[in-house]
């Protein structure tokens, strides 16, 4: 497969995942490939930074914190965001789980199994994870973990 064809390939996944437009600022022409043994797309690199990695059981992506980066940019708030209270920031920002007592806002169209962008009261972006709660169980609950963090911005990636 041809790196343009590559492109269009994760640019595609990224706007039905996350919305139209979120495939060209996601990934511009810069980026480079890493492939699995087999030939296909595991992870997006731009600039020598990874922009998310191509999961080969749901063919979606996960993001790292510089694609989380660029998909909060794109987006007004709350898309794509679930956002926490300020006390708890920088917890979240070094890698722990979000708990749904701690939900100040969240984007009404997030279900389960979600790829988030984790923010504190001012917008700041703190995280990216997976939900494991809709948007509003994490409205809603006062118990339990809402978003699995997959990278803060100040923890190492998993």
């Amino acid at each position: 497969m041809a790196d343009s064809d590559m492109l269009m390939t994760v640019r595609t996944i990224a706007d039905y995942q996350f919305g139209r437009g979120a495939g060209r600022v996601l990934f511009p022409e810069s980026c480079e490939f890493l492939l699995s043994s087999t030939g296909r797309i595991r992870q997006v690199i731009d600039g020598g930074v990874r922009i998310a990695t191509l999961k080969a059981d749901t063919g979606l992506l996960t993001l790292s914190v510089e694609g989380a980066r660029r998909l909060k940019e794109i987006f007004e708030f709350p898309v794509w965001r679930v956002c926490v209270l300020n006390d708890v920031s920088e917890f979240i920002a070094m890698g722990r789980s979000v708990f749904a007592k701690h939900v100040v806002e969240v984007y009404d169209k997030i279900r389960p199994g979600d790829e988030v962008v984790i923010v504190n009261e001012d917008d700041e972006l703190l995280a990216t994870g997976r939900a494991v709660l809709s948007a509003l169980e994490m409205k809603e609950f006062m118990k339990g973990v809402a978003v699995e963090v997959r990278q803060g911005v100040r923890s190492k990636s998993k």
